[in-house]
């Protein structure tokens, strides 16, 4: 077995971001992956510079960063959230379900009083402008109020989540995914973690025929009918056995990449 020098890993150490995905309800994977992190990478996760993420990357960044301790939590919140989903006969869409009054009420339930604190400077928020059409990476928040105002600004897909963009500092925000699904920070080493299958640290590994990629929105992803899959199951959830799966498939994801970089720790 190869060990690196310490001189060497503190240098891979110096500085490390983790940034998540946009990705819908397959954010699961991300909570999967992040159980995964808390378990197994904590001496990861204690070098960990910044935060950050898009849509529901946004969600699994804050509250890894703020109240990893709520990641069961969010498992249970997204579960629910689905069922109901899967109820309505146009999904998030039905006239008449507020689905942002209700991922509201999930945010609020689990970040903690401090959320903002925590967050200042650390977590980097991906949303888009609906007058400029261009993309802000927001990274300071004045009150919890203005975290999760961010957060729902980030989450706001056009039409599925509603009619009326998010305000935000006097302006209107929606979706960080539409112009930037997986942001990159300027300073280090940024880990990438997605539900989609493509040249990512953290994503499932396909097996596509012609092994042809696509850049979308900043996520580079393989061209294959699994992605199509998910891309489906990321608007429209599939049932709580298969989000399940989705969750112990991020967890595997993380462990393989804890083991292939040598930060693996094995936690009871």
């Amino acid at each position: 077995m190869h060990l690196e020098k310490p001189n060497v890993f503190q240098a891979r150490m110096k500085h490390i971001n983790l940034s998540f995905a946009a990705c819908g309800f397959l954010g699961i994977y991300h909570l999967g992956a992040a159980s995964a992190l808390c378990k197994h990478g904590q001496k990861l996760l204690k070098n960990v510079k910044a935060f950050a993420g898009a849509s529901a990357g946004s969600l699994a960044a804050s509250v890894l960063l703020t109240a990893p301790e709520k990641i069961e939590e969010c498992n249970e919140f997204i579960y629910q959230l689905a069922e109901e989903i899967r109820r309505q006969s146009l999904g998030a869409a039905t006239p008449g379900y507020d689905f942002m009054a209700r991922l509201r009420s999930g945010i609020e339930s689990i970040l903690p009083p401090d959320a903002h604190e925590l967050a200042q400077h650390r977590l980097h928020v991906s949303i888009t402008n609906t007058r400029t059409r261009k993309n802000l990476l927001v990274s300071s928040f004045s009150s919890r109020e203005d975290l999760i105002q961010v957060l729902l600004a980030s989450s706001f897909i056009p039409v599925y989540a509603g009619l009326r963009p998010v305000e935000y500092r006097g302006q209107k925000w929606v979706d960080g995914g539409l112009t930037n699904s997986l942001p990159i920070l300027p300073l280090g080493r940024t880990v990438t973690i997605s539900p989609f299958s493509g040249r990512l640290d953290i994503s499932p590994r396909d097996k596509g025929r012609l092994d042809l990629y696509v850049n979308i929105s900043n996520q580079n992803v393989m061209l294959s009918l699994a992605n199509l899959v998910r891309l489906q199951q990321a608007l429209f959830p599939p049932s709580q056995g298969k989000l399940k799966g989705l969750h112990q498939r991020g967890f595997a994801d993380a462990v393989q990449f804890l083991r292939r970089e040598s930060w693996f720790e094995d936690r009871a």
